[in-house]
């Protein structure tokens, strides 16, 4: 007895030390916190349960027999966030480099078998240097079967990704399959081919911070979510972000209490949409506005900044918002804005989260390359989501809805519940200018003073069609609001639908446009 309590002892030791101290040293020289440290950030302090805290790997080639580490480079287990069960797998950049091993991937595996058992999330602390070379295609077999893990889970439990290190070839594919990914700058990766491989195949030059970097995949390929200065503040972002969701896809997310009261009106609404219909705002002023003590977790901030999507809540509730923002590309959806937030509506959706939808868009980016970049199939995506979501769904259109881009955003020709308009709304197929050159061609060619009377006839079509009394006299909108009655009247829309039922007709799954 006593010589088994010493040995695991010993091994429990080593199993801490990871690729020794040596090697500890050089991850905090690089500015990296090691696998453990992240785990205690990660959790409420005292509840980390470590699992397979012994296994190692069992390759017999290349000398690997004599180099076993406890835990093979990966520590699993799991914990509590706010009091709520989460799993957890961080890679350990000190063993073999993060490396994937058959026993790795094997540990990987079963606490995402547990989470969904047990209906938990999972959180995902990359920083590997991708399939262990030593054991070959089990490295591959390893990382499939996690993959398919990954996708089984989808839109059944929430699935976090952090980035925390380099993470190459088929390493990236987990973390794209999950919900949202975590970067930090200066320190994260993520890439098929890394820059040497680029530079020997096309004789592109390119630094990994350019290729691959947080910066490239927030603002650029829009691959990431969320883009932090630290790995301290990265890991406070991701408790932050699972306050907001359900543990599963068959909970609501958690009510938090607020002092804000839900009938609270802000006159500062009432000017906050300028008159010109021309003058940009930023609509994430107007979400401050309104949700529950200003607070806003925007999600993809860096990307597609023409719409806005994130996680707030109004009486203590989640809820997703998705928002046109005029400040920028004038709150034309494009290719970019429109996968954005389909993808963020998809999520909200697959995990009962009701979904807020504030709408000024003149309409989808015109352009030769929108065009050939896909832009019907792409903006396909974004009406498909707003019509598969069973969630509730809320409306205000403040300022322009035109077009396609009008049934697209949350109409109530898909589903949306509940529809409000500001005073300033302005709903028609196209804006007046562009209207009245086509209804008023030959009026305006055959006029003396053409400024003037196009003038004339755009209020005249105005009065007629673009404004907001129109689409409330055919039912399209519910009520026509007073700014500062938005608050208030959100907070009363999802109260009313929190006990909703709606389905969609039964099938495998739709064939929606990819």
């Amino acid at each position: 007895m006593t010589d088994n309590l010493n040995r695991l002892r010993e091994l429990n030791e080593a199993a801490a030390l990871g690729g020794g101290q040596a090697r500890i040293d050089k991850q905090h020289a690089a500015g990296k916190l090691t696998a453990r440290e992240r785990i205690d950030l990660l959790f409420d302090p005292g509840t980390f349960v470590e699992l397979d805290r012994l296994k190692t790997h069992r390759c017999a080639d290349f000398g690997m027999q004599d180099r076993k580490i406890p835990g093979d480079g990966v520590v699993t287990g799991y914990g509590r966030v706010d009091g709520r069960v989460v799993y957890v797998f961080a890679q350990d950049f000190t063993v073999f480099g993060g490396s994937l091993s058959g026993a790795f991937a094997e540990k990987i595996c079963k606490v995402m078998d547990l989470a969904m058992k047990t209906g938990a999330p999972v959180v995902g602390l990359n920083d590997s240097g991708g399939a262990r070379i030593q054991e070959g295609v089990v490295s591959l077999a390893g990382y499939a079967d996690i993959f398919l893990r990954n996708v089984q889970a989808s839109g059944v439990i929430p699935q976090i990704s952090a980035i925390l290190g380099p993470c190459a070839g088929g390493a990236v594919y987990s973390p794209a399959i999950t919900d949202f990914i975590f970067m930090v700058d200066q320190s994260s990766y993520m890439f098929i081919t890394g820059p040497d491989v680029i530079r020997t195949v096309t004789s592109e030059e390119v630094t990994k911070e350019d290729l691959g970097g947080a910066a490239a995949h927030n603002e650029i390929s829009g691959v990431a979510h969320f883009r932090e200065p630290s790995e301290e503040a990265c890991i406070a972002h991701i408790r932050q972000m699972l306050g907001f969701l359900p543990s599963n896809n068959l909970d609501d997310p958690p009510v938090v209490a607020t002092s804000d009261p839900v009938d609270r009106e802000d006159e500062a609404l009432q000017t906050l949409v300028p008159a010109d219909p021309m003058k940009p705002y930023d609509m994430r002023d107007l979400i401050g506005l309104v949700v529950d003590d200003g607070a806003f977790l925007e999600v993809h901030e860096h990307y597609a900044r023409n719409i806005v999507c994130g996680l707030a809540r109004f009486g203590g509730r989640s809820c997703g918002i998705v928002a046109n923002n005029p400040i920028h590309l004038a709150g034309c959806l494009d290719i970019d804005a429109s996968v954005k937030a389909a993808r963020f509506v998809r999520f909200c959706d697959a995990f009962n989260i009701p979904i807020v939808t504030l709408v000024d868009v003149p309409g989808f980016l015109p352009g030769v390359k929108q065009e050939y970049g896909g832009i019907i199939r792409h903006g396909a995506k974004l009406l498909y989501a707003f019509a598969e979501a069973t969630v509730p769904k809320v409306t205000v259109i403040t300022r322009k809805a035109y077009g396609g881009a009008y049934d697209v955003m949350a109409s109530k020709h898909l589903r949306a519940d509940l529809n409000f308009v500001y005073p300033t709304g302005e709903i028609a197929v196209m804006g007046p200018e562009g209207a009245v050159n086509i209804i008023y061609r030959n009026e305006l060619a055959a006029a003396e003073d053409v400024e003037t009377t196009r003038k004339e006839y755009t209020e005249r079509y105005r009065d007629l069609f673009a404004n907001p009394f129109k689409v409330a006299e055919l039912g399209y909108v519910d009520a026509v609001i007073e700014p500062r009655e938005t608050r208030r009247r959100i907070c009363d829309a999802l109260e009313i639908l929190r006990n909703k039922r709606d389905e969609n007709p039964p099938r495998k799954h739709g064939n929606i446009p990819l």
